[in-house]
């Protein structure tokens, strides 16, 4: 096991949370802009050679097995997070935020999913070293997404039926206005949200059920708390900055929810072999290395044959993807004879 002291956990937290704080006052009330092309590169660029430089003093300190381990859940984490950004396109959409204010409501809808998901990976850190069969049951999780999200990978996620935003809607009394940026101000004496408050809900919500796959996803790479919760928070840190550069180009993506659920298969039969292993040494246990080539493999093969099909069909849209269907009853058409869909 991986013996990580109370100094190097403050550290790692502290130096996460400075990085978080250094976008917030970036984009502090008063000094909002849009973010140009050349700022959402510098930031990316940024942010990719922090977490790079972060696991080569890790593995050098810890070794190079623990390394790989991050690196492995790094990529995983970076590049299940990239349908977080379809569906930050469709929130930022749907609210018609305008652009200079997407940058700060981003960077806190974020830096609230974190802070859960830390809970989420303490909880299922305390699992799997509790109870074995939990490789088994985070295996078939991830399996079913799987499935799931290739079923329905031509449909996107309905942001109006988040049920935390339908409940914030009745309960908060909103602002019309964007007050300069601010997520809560003050009108008629009283404390009241704007717009942006139902925006950071969604964000911060939607990412969390995106928890619910990438955080067992990780654990399919390594069993490290530690290992697991840097790698995404190192995953998050960019994914602001990166929705800024690459959201014009997602829709050339339009294979990506394919892939990333066969990613989710490989990792959640990954960890069923694991479970077997740990039960039987006959049944062979996939190496980290071998993890990370595959998920690398399947990124580079889906990112090259989504850019040919989009330079084919230049009418091809990417989505998301859904673990439901979305799909909104229409007239003319049912499913399993009840109510009839929009095709």
């Amino acid at each position: 096991m991986l013996h990580v002291s109370l100094l190097a956990w403050v550290l790692t937290i502290g130096a996460i949370a400075g990085l978080f704080a250094l976008d917030l006052f970036v984009s502090r009330p008063g000094h909002a802009h849009t973010v140009g092309f050349r700022e959402a590169v510098l930031a990316s660029v940024f942010y990719v050679a922090v977490a790079i430089a972060f696991g080569v003093v890790f593995g050098t300190i810890a070794g190079w097995d623990y390394g790989t381990e991050y690196f492995a859940g790094y990529i995983v984490e970076k590049s299940l997070s990239v349908d977080n950004l379809f569906v930050f396109v469709v929130i930022m959409t749907t609210f018609a935020v305008p652009p200079e204010f997407q940058q700060r409501v981003l960077t806190f809808g974020i830096l609230a999913a974190l802070t859960m998901r830390a809970v989420f990976i303490a909880v299922g850190a305390a699992l799997i070293a509790t109870f074995s069969f939990m490789f088994a049951v985070f295996g078939v999780l991830l399996v079913v997404t799987a499935i799931q999200l290739f079923r329905h990978r031509d449909q996107d996620p309905d942001v109006e039926d988040n049920a935390i935003v339908r409940v914030a809607r009745r309960a908060i009394p909103f602002t019309d206005d964007y007050a300069g940026g601010r997520i809560l101000t003050h009108s008629d004496g009283r404390r009241v949200a704007t717009p942006l408050f139902v925006v950071f809900l969604a964000i911060a919500s939607t990412d969390l059920l995106f928890a619910l796959d990438s955080i067992p996803a990780v654990f399919g790479v390594t069993e490290e708390a530690y290992i697991v919760f840097a790698a995404n928070a190192f995953a998050l840190l960019g994914l602001r900055a990166l929705y800024f550069l690459v959201s014009g180009l997602l829709d050339r993506l339009v294979y990506l929810s394919t892939g990333l659920s066969l990613i989710l298969a490989f990792i959640g039969v990954k960890l069923l072999l694991h479970y077997g292993h740990l039960r039987d040494d006959s049944i062979p246990d996939v190496e980290t290395s071998t993890s990370l080539l595959v998920i690398v493999t399947i990124l580079a093969v889906t990112v090259v044959a989504s850019l040919l099909r989009s330079r084919k069909d230049p009418g091809a849209r990417a989505h998301a993807g859904s673990l439901r269907d979305t799909r909104q009853p229409t007239e003319g058409s049912k499913v399993n004879g009840s109510a009839p869909i929009r095709r």
